[in-house]
């Protein structure tokens, strides 16, 4: 069976949970505010065949790439978000890519999937959750 193609630009429309989300990895007040408010756009490439993305979140204040193979452990250097590295791999769970964040911090991750023309994002840290919907462009 084939998995999805999650190629294409996304826009932020809906976010719930993200301030105790980035509590849970110890950001700093000032800089959670300002995440909160951001409304991220995800470009992404992925090609199905070889298992190649990138996924790119673009926002007014920072941006964030992250170029990976699924199914293959990498090095993800997360220094932008909370100053930490960690061993990251990202795998198919039916069509849903789960990604296991191993690190400092337990339960560290995200789920992303596909619904219509919506792209969903769940991240977890130490038992907490934070969800963002994200829209595909025209």
């Amino acid at each position: 069976m084939s998995k999805p193609n999650y190629s294409g630009t996304y826009h932020m429309v809906e976010q719930e949970n993200m301030d105790a989300y980035l509590t849970g990895l110890d950001v700093n007040v000032a800089l959670r505010k300002i995440v909160c408010m951001l409304k991220p756009t995800k470009e992404i490439i992925h090609d199905p065949e070889t298992g190649a993305m990138k996924i790119n979140t673009l926002t007014t204040f920072k941006n964030f790439s992250m170029d990976f193979n699924i199914g293959k452990e990498f090095t993800e250097d997360l220094r932008i978000v909370d100053g930490r590295t960690c061993q990251t791999t990202v795998d198919w769970d039916g069509d849903k890519l789960v990604c296991v964040q191993r690190g400092e911090k337990e339960g560290r991750g995200w789920t992303h999937w596909l619904e219509g023309d919506k792209l969903h994002l769940e991240m977890r840290v130490q038992g907490v959750t934070a969800k963002q919907v994200f829209k595909k462009a025209e």
